[in-house]
């Protein structure tokens, strides 16, 4: 019976994986993933500290929630990058979950009904060979190539672990 078992799983989770290859999307627990999200019409909302310090407060809480492990991540002015490790949430839900509960409060604090995030979200899978402290990085280096920054202590949106930023370089 055990090995009945086994085999239906092995078979429902070739399906799945099938058929998140053919929705080009597919999210496994452990794996890191680089995601980014684009405000609406790319408005940068974000550079309104308050709207940004919501997102934050979300990535945080995210991070206890999900179980995931937000490795990385900047908010800059109309997008958001982050990299993650993702506990037992699939990324499409996490996304929806961040960018459901932040919408709606960046509405409620600005008395508005506009859409606050594009539609969907970019995501890349980490390879084997990609070191993960250069990718955590390279995402928070961000407003340092944008040159919204000189160095990362002079910003104030983003939050990493594992990586040595006493470089201050991207």
């Amino acid at each position: 019976m055990a090995l009945i078992n086994m085999a239906f799983r092995l078979e429902r989770d070739a399906y799945m994986s099938y058929r998140d290859a053919l929705s080009g999307r597919h999210s496994a627990i452990g794996y890191h993933y680089i995601v980014t999200a684009v405000t609406a019409q790319r408005v940068p909302l974000f550079r309104d500290f308050q709207l940004a310090a919501i997102v934050a407060r979300e990535l945080h809480a995210l991070d206890h929630e999900c179980r995931c492990g937000m490795v990385a991540w900047v908010i800059m002015p109309d997008h958001l990058h982050a990299l993650i490790v993702l506990g037992d949430m699939k990324l499409a839900q996490l996304m929806q979950r961040l960018k459901g509960r932040t919408a709606y409060t960046i509405n409620r604090h600005r008395e508005s009904r506009a859409r606050v995030w594009q539609q969907g979200f970019h995501d890349h899978a980490l390879r084997r060979e990609e070191s993960i402290p250069a990718v955590a990085r390279y995402v928070i280096a961000n407003p340092l190539r944008a040159q919204i920054a000189l160095r990362l202590s002079q910003y104030s949106f983003w939050d990493q672990r594992l990586v040595d930023v006493s470089r201050d370089t991207p």
